[in-house]
C-alpha cells in the first residue's frame, strides 16, 4: 500500500483538514491547523507531502522522525501542526486496514467512557451562571471558564474580586461535586497571576490553565510554589516533550497538549507517558474541529493518567459551522452524563463528509483571533 494523494481544505469556522488517500482506497484525515494561520500551515502540508507520496502509510513512526527532523530545523507551531495532522491521518489509515479503532493500536483501551467539559465563556460575563445551568442541565459534569478578558498587569482590588465572584458564581451553579476549570490564557502578569490563584483557592477549580505565558516557563517552579493547592495546568502552547519536560519538573499537575499542534497521536501519547512519570495528569486541549476530538479521544481511551477532554461543541468561535457540521455520523460525539463513550469503529472513529468539506473548501475562510489593546493603546494579551 502507497501513499498517491494529500489534500487539504479549509473548512469553518477557522479548521483546516488534510486527506491522506492510498492505492488501494484507504482514506485517512487529519486536522492540520494553527488558529488564524490555518494558510501557513497549508503550505507547511504541501512541503510535508512531497515526502509522503509513494510511502508505505503504515510506516508512521519512521514518517513521524522524517517530517519532524529531517528538514535539520525542528519544531515551533506551524511544522509542529502539520506534521500533526499528518499524523493523524496516518494512524486513521492503520486503524482502517487493520480493522481496529487507533486506542488499540496504543496499547488498548484503559477505560470505557472519556470525561469531557463544556466552555462557558467568561471574557465578559453577563450570562454567566444562565450558561452553566444549561450545560449542568445537558449532563455535563465540569465546565471550563476564562477568569477575565482584557488583563491589565497587575489588576486593581475591584478587577481581581471580579476574577474571584465569576468563579464563585459559577461553583455556586455547580455545588460540590461539579467541576469548574479557569483558564487565565496568559493575560496576567505573574504578579498578578499569583494574587488571583491566591483568591480563588478556596473555591477548588479543578485546574488554573496557562497562568503564565509559555515564553516565561522559567517562572512555574515559584508559580506552582505560590499557587499551593490549586493545580496548575499548560501546554495549549507547547509542541514537544522537550517543550513539556521544564513545566512537569517544575511540578505542574496537568499537561494540555493540542492533538493539532504537539506532533499528533505520536507525540502525544508520548507526552502522556512522560507526564505519567512526574504525577501530572493529561488533559488535551481542543476548542477545534472533529478530527482534532475524534484524535484526542482516541489517546484518552488509551491513556492510565488522563484527567478530562475539552472539546468545542457550542464554543463562541464556532458561529458559522460547529463540531457536527462535517460528520456523516455525529453519534461518536454524543455525550452521555459528560461524557464520551467508547466503540469499536475503525481508525479515528469518524465519518467525515467528504462532499461538504470538498464544497466548503471553495470559499474556505480568513479567521484571525482578535487583536486586543490597553485603554493606553498598548498591546493587550488576548
Amino acid at each position: 500500500m502507497k501513499i498517491v494523494r494529500v489534500e487539504t481544505f479549509l473548512v469553518p469556522p477557522r479548521w483546516l483538514f488534510c486527506r491522506i488517500e492510498t492505492d488501494e482506497g484507504v482514506v485517512g484525515w487529519g486536522e492540520p491547523v494553527v488558529e488564524g494561520r490555518a494558510e501557513v500551515v497549508r503550505a507547511a502540508v504541501e512541503v510535508l507531502a512531497e515526502y509522503l507520496l509513494g510511502k508505505d502509510p503504515l510506516r508512521i513512526e519512521d514518517h513521524w522522525q522524517v517530517m519532524t527532523k529531517g528538514g535539520f530545523y525542528r519544531g515551533g507551531p506551524v511544522l509542529s501542526s502539520a506534521v500533526a495532522g499528518l499524523d493523524q491521518a496516518l494512524w486513521d489509515i492503520a486503524g482502517k486496514t487493520y480493522g481496529v479503532p487507533v486506542h488499540a493500536l496504543l496499547g488498548g483501551a484503559v477505560r470505557d467512557r472519556v470525561r469531557v467539559y463544556a466552555w462557558v465563556g467568561g471574557d465578559e460575563p453577563e450570562r454567566l451562571a444562565e450558561e452553566v445551568r444549561a450545560q449542568v442541565e445537558a449532563g455535563f459534569t465540569a465546565v471550563k471558564m476564562n477568569a477575565a478578558g482584557r488583563a491589565n498587569a497587575i489588576g486593581t482590588p475591584a478587577e481581581t474580586a471580579g476574577v474571584v465572584e465569576r468563579v464563585a458564581a459559577v461553583r455556586e451553579v455547580l455545588g460540590a461535586g461539579r467541576d469548574v476549570a479557569v483558564d487565565f490564557h496568559g493575560r496576567f502578569a505573574p504578579a498578578a497571576a499569583r494574587r488571583v490563584l491566591h483568591e480563588i483557592a478556596p473555591l477548588h477549580p479543578l485546574f488554573v490553565e496557562e497562568p503564565l505565558l509559555p515564553e516565561q516557563g522559567h517562572l512555574l517552579p515559584g508559580l506552582v510554589a505560590a499557587a499551593g493547592p490549586v493545580p496548575i495546568a499548560t501546554g495549549e502552547r507547547l509542541y514537544g516533550r522537550a517543550d513539556f519536560l521544564p513545566a512537569l519538573t517544575a511540578g505542574v499537575a496537568v499537561a494540555q497538549p493540542d492533538l493539532s499542534h504537539a506532533g499528533g497521536i505520536s507525540e502525544v501519547h508520548r507526552i502522556a507517558s512522560l507526564a505519567d512519570t512526574y504525577g501530572a495528569l493529561l488533559a488535551p486541549h481542543c476548542p477545534l474541529g472533529p478530527v482534532a476530538l475524534a484524535a484526542s479521544l482516541q489517546v484518552a481511551f488509551a491513556t492510565p493518567n488522563f484527567l478530562i477532554q475539552e472539546q468545542s461543541r457550542g464554543i463562541h468561535y464556532n458561529k458559522t459551522a460547529d463540531l457536527l457540521s462535517w460528520l456523516v455520523d455525529t453519534e461518536p460525539f454524543r455525550f452521555t452524563d459528560g461524557h464520551a463513550e467508547r466503540s469499536g469503529l475503525p481508525g479515528l472513529g469518524v465519518v467525515i463528509d467528504e462532499q461538504a468539506v470538498r464544497a466548503a473548501d471553495r470559499f474556505g475562510h480568513r479567521w484571525r483571533n482578535p487583536v486586543w489593546r490597553h485603554e493606553d493603546g498598548a498591546f493587550a494579551e488576548w
